[in-house]
């Protein structure tokens, strides 16, 4: 008889209930929970290969030790001790700097890595850390930290009320959200217009989102902040700035309207491509609005303004009041109250610089981009070895080609992951944690960011099998290991993540300790496996600010410093053609394109062109071409279509699985090419060293066939 299970589906931001069916070890069926009081019982493909991944014969069960073109099974006690060892001999004759680490995305939705990760990492005590945020949303934590005092205090969109939607750079439908979960947001957006609400969006590409919009816009790639503060600056000339009961809690905002003034309408038109009469109805627009929220993605983050996007951004919904009221932007009150409890990282900024560049760190991350200079340059400090951590940075991060270079010239280096893929082929060691449905689940990030308050826990519905690790187990194991081969105390013990989540139910806003009639614990979340629901987003300020004065500063100098740049940069109007990214809702970056299920269907990996860029350039729709930029060259189909801008094309993210040495036997059928190939790591926001992946001139000609 199959059982059925219930659990969050862990594989994108949207955190959708899940039902899962079982006889054995095997996924029968999974459908939506309709219980979930988040997802409401939706689900995406996605989730309907957990059971692939959970299965997938390409995923290790075991400690792999390169030898090499060849790989070997080891024991835990091998691997570990090996690990410990090569590590601490590294940082023992050059310093912990030597040893650098990079973080891949998956570890935000494993919260176990989040609770004991530094039980590892803290022993190694390098400056030389990266992550995928800096490949995406570190502008949005910048600015939480500068107006807000805290880096993940990020206004989200209360899209259940809204009246007037306004959206860049953005596509949830292939997303479901991103930093706003929001499952079933194609219902949400359909109830949006039924309740007489308006969705507009502007992008350089009429995606699948846009088709839902009442009014769309094609922009010139990296221009949003012209847009943005020609906006801003048309509500403060025209009197339309009334922030309410906003204005008490306010520093700086006058500043701000005196910045503005320089940004018209019609210069923000020359380079947009947007009309000054349209920038001005925009405005006046959203003003009126009776509700609206203003939101920026991936397309406004990772590129060259992508900070001054997201001030200028909350600068509009700041004056126009929209920012902590009911339909306009509001924070989250989760459950696990991570910003206020002992987990608590408000952040720090450019407490440290990387060696080569002297590129500033953020909440003690240096820029991904800078991460293939620290290993290649020599000298102190260089990067000699390497710990990935559920990532595959030579797919993800630009200028991959460098980076594969890179990784190849290193001492030693350790993955832990479970596939060898294009970027764990080149470690020395890989240590694969358990499966996933063998872990337990709970969204520490996720529930911060979502569009309504709720709460829901995941029990294991496998057993860990035999000799297997989960990966808070991993990173506990080598603590302990790496304290002792550096003549260190061991790492103070922590209890297993879900003891830990407990203590933080118990203590959080709706806990037992606080006095709450809901006196969330675990075991609540246990009796209640489609989650329970703890209401619509409502407003919280200024109680939810960490800013001594709790007041919200408007007028971060770094940021009103930076318009200078875009000033100056709206002098010189884009030539060429420029490169954009693009997902699918069947794709979550590169490690999930080795299930059949998600992978099968029409081809996705073309080149979107414009027609009119085809005929001038001689090329034919379905032509095989070669594709141009500074750091690199990839040849792909082009396909035609009139849904993006003349002058633009589009690559998707995350494939470029043709690498010799991976071995991921599905993705390998269908490789595609990376993005990241023709990304280039110079090219990024200046203020806070996010990568610009969006915006990249290129070149596309026909492919010439080898001689």
């Amino acid at each position: 008889m199959p059982q059925t299970h219930f659990r969050t589906c862990h594989l994108c931001e949207a955190m959708c209930g899940l039902e899962i069916d079982m006889e054995g070890d095997q996924v029968t069926q999974i459908r939506g929970d309709k219980n979930d009081p988040l997802s409401r019982g939706h689900i995406c493909p996605k989730a309907v290969a957990i059971g692939d991944l959970q299965n997938d014969p390409d995923r290790l069960r075991a400690p792999m030790r390169r030898n090499g073109d060849q790989w070997e099974a080891i024991d835990w006690d091998t691997a570990l001790d090996e690990v410990a060892g090569r590590i601490a001999a590294i940082k023992t004759e050059h310093g912990g700097n030597a040893v650098g680490i990079y973080a891949g995305n998956p570890n935000v939705h494993n919260y176990g890595n989040m609770t004991h990760s530094n039980l590892f990492l803290k022993q190694i005590k390098t400056r030389n850390r990266f992550s995928a945020t800096s490949v995406d949303q570190m502008p949005h934590q910048l600015l939480g930290y500068w107006m807000f005092g805290h880096q993940l205090l990020v206004p989200i969109p209360d899209i259940d009320h809204t009246q007037y939607f306004l959206m860049l750079g953005a596509n949830p439908l292939a997303s479901n959200g991103s930093l706003m979960t929001v499952p079933d947001v194609r219902r949400r957006l359909l109830d949006l217009k039924e309740r007489g609400g308006k969705l507009v969006q502007i992008d350089p590409r009429r995606n699948e989102t846009a088709q839902l919009a009442d009014e769309f816009h094609f922009i010139q790639p990296g221009t949003d902040a012209a847009l943005l503060a020609a906006m801003a600056g048309n509500i403060f000339s025209e009197g339309l700035a009334k922030p309410g009961r906003l204005a008490d809690m306010l520093t700086g905002l006058d500043a701000v309207a005196e910045a503005l003034k320089p940004f018209t309408p019609e210069r923000a038109a020359a380079v947009t491509g947007i009309p000054a009469d349209t920038i001005r109805r925009l405005a006046r627009d959203f003003a009126a609005a009776e509700a609206a929220a203003c939101y920026g993605r991936m397309g406004v983050s990772t590129q060259e303004f992508g900070t001054l996007c997201q001030w200028l951004i909350q600068i509009i919904n700041i004056a126009t009041g929209n920012l902590d009221r009911k339909g306009g932007v509001l924070f989250t009150k989760p459950a696990l109250d991570t910003l206020a409890g002992p987990m608590s990282r408000p952040g720090h900024f450019d407490a440290w610089r990387s060696r080569v560049r002297q590129l500033p760190e953020f909440s003690g991350e240096l820029p991904a981009s800078a991460m293939a200079e620290e290993i290649l340059t020599p000298g102190e400090g260089q990067i000699r070895a390497m710990v990935t951590v559920a990532g595959n940075p030579v797919l993800s991060t630009p200028n991959g080609s460098r980076l594969e270079k890179a990784f190849g010239q290193l001492e030693f280096m350790v993955s832990i992951d479970c596939y060898i893929n294009e970027t764990t082929r080149l470690a020395d060691i890989i240590l694969p944690p358990s499966g996933p449905l063998e872990r337990d689940h709970y969204d520490i990030v996720f529930n911060v960011l979502a569009v309504r308050n709720t709460a829901r826990y995941s029990s294991p519905i496998l057993p860990k099998q035999e000799n297997s690790k989960h990966d808070w187990e991993i990173m506990r194991d080598l603590g302990n290991r790496l304290a002792k081969a550096l003549g260190n105390s061991p790492p103070v013990p922590l209890p297993p993540p879900h003891m830990l989540l407990d203590m933080g139910l118990n203590h959080g806003p709706y806990g037992p300790v606080v006095g709450h009639p809901l006196a969330l614990t675990l075991n609540s979340l246990r009796e209640n496996p489609s989650g329970i629901d703890l209401g619509p987003l409502e407003p919280s300020l200024p109680n939810r600010l960490f800013t001594a004065d709790k007041k919200i500063l408007c007028n971060p100098e770094a940021l009103t410093g930076d318009l200078k740049r875009l000033d100056t940069r709206l002098d010189k109007p884009a030539e060429g053609l420029v490169l954009i990214g693009r997902r699918h809702l069947r794709s979550n970056n590169s490690w999930m394109h080795n299930s059949e299920r998600l992978i099968k269907g029409p081809a996705r990996n073309q080149l979107f062109m414009h027609p009119d860029d085809l005929t001038e350039l001689g090329l034919e729709d379905g032509a095989t071409v070669r594709v141009t930029s500074r750091t690199g060259s990839v040849t792909t189909p082009v396909k035609a279509t009139t849904n993006i801008k003349p002058g633009v094309v589009s690559l998707p993210h995350g494939w470029g699985h043709g690498r010799k040495g991976a071995r991921l036997n599905v993705a390998a059928t269908n490789p595609g090419v990376s993005i990241n190939d023709l990304t280039d790591h110079l090219l990024m926001d200046e203020l806070s060293g996010n990568a610009a992946v969006n915006g990249v001139p290129v070149t596309v000609s026909q492919d010439q066939p080898a001689a």
